[in-house]
């Protein structure tokens, strides 16, 4: 197994899952201004990589076809709306709930396969499932409504994952052309906001402004350090290792921040994470059968 594959994805996923307490660090700012910040500067940084890669001429001419720059635009709408969800989650004291939203994204991106892919899934996937939606289920009833942050973070980056299945590029190229068609929107809301006397960069104190600016590092750096990581260890590794993240934010809203989290809740959150131990060992077991009857060379 590859160590420093391993690395690279336990450490994107634990950066991933330490989210909440840097957003917290500057709930002062509107979560709007925050999502133009997170675009800007990792749009700035993601650019000034390709160019030290020499590999922006290659993007350029990819961004030059009709069809590429409709599935990334469609992307960047997504990834936009998952970001901008996920920072005002946090901020409004809903971080166990956002949590909730990446328990649940793998079983349903998997089912999201199955009605737009047309992939079949095998009894125990879908007894996953369906536990899962067992789970959504009682946790409606017990908040009294749909816990739409999870549901709209689960199925913003659900769908994010699914278009990104047709995407051509890589995924460095890709995130640089999305956050590009979002760059110019972002730029003229926050001079806008500015111009109102509303902007929070550089009308504050100097370590918000390189919080802010540190937006673009925080969101690039697990990015590129997870791209290693898939090309190093089997998906199997990384599904499992997946869930560091929503357990760490899961943690840190119940332990940090002392959001309310009740025994019925609990329950609701056992059927879902009951879920995701039946998808994750199906899901090994089956990769360990299937490698024990391939042939060797």
């Amino acid at each position: 197994m590859d160590r420093k594959g391993i690395a690279y994805a336990f450490g994107a996923y634990l950066i991933w899952g330490m989210f909440p307490i840097y957003w917290k660090l500057i709930k002062h700012v509107p979560a709007t201004q925050l999502l133009g910040h997170r675009i800007v500067w990792s749009f700035v940084i993601l650019a000034l990589l390709l160019l030290g890669l020499r590999e922006l001429p290659e993007l350029r001419a990819a961004a030059s076809k009709r069809h590429v720059l409709l599935i990334y635009f469609v992307g960047a709408i997504l990834v936009g709306l998952n970001w901008f969800l996920y920072v005002w989650s946090v901020n409004a004291g809903y971080i166990i709930e956002a949590s909730l939203g990446y328990f649940i994204n793998p079983l349903l991106s998997v089912l999201l396969g199955v009605v737009f892919l047309h992939e079949h899934l095998r009894l125990f996937q879908w007894a996953a499932v369906g536990l899962a939606a067992l789970g959504v289920v009682y946790l409606t009833v017990v908040y009294g409504r749909l816990p739409w942050i999870a549901l709209g973070l689960a199925f913003t980056f659900g769908f994010y994952s699914l278009v990104k299945k047709t995407a051509p590029l890589a995924a460095l190229h890709g995130l640089t052309l999305e956050t590009g068609i979002l760059f110019i929107p972002a730029v003229f809301f926050l001079i806008y906001q500015d111009m109102l006397g509303r902007g929070a960069f550089l009308r504050g104190s100097t370590g918000s402004d390189l919080l802010m600016a540190g937006a673009g590092v925080v969101t690039t750096v697990p990015l590129l350090m997870f791209a290693s990581a898939a090309r190093r260890i089997p998906l199997t590794i990384i599904g499992i290792l997946q869930y560091i993240t929503p357990t760490c934010q899961f943690l840190i809203g119940v332990l940090i921040y002392r959001e309310g989290f009740s025994s019925t809740q609990a329950l609701g959150f056992g059927i879902v994470w009951t879920a995701l131990a039946v998808f994750a060992v199906e899901g090994s077991a089956y990769y360990r059968i299937t490698n024990r009857s391939e042939p060797r060379p």
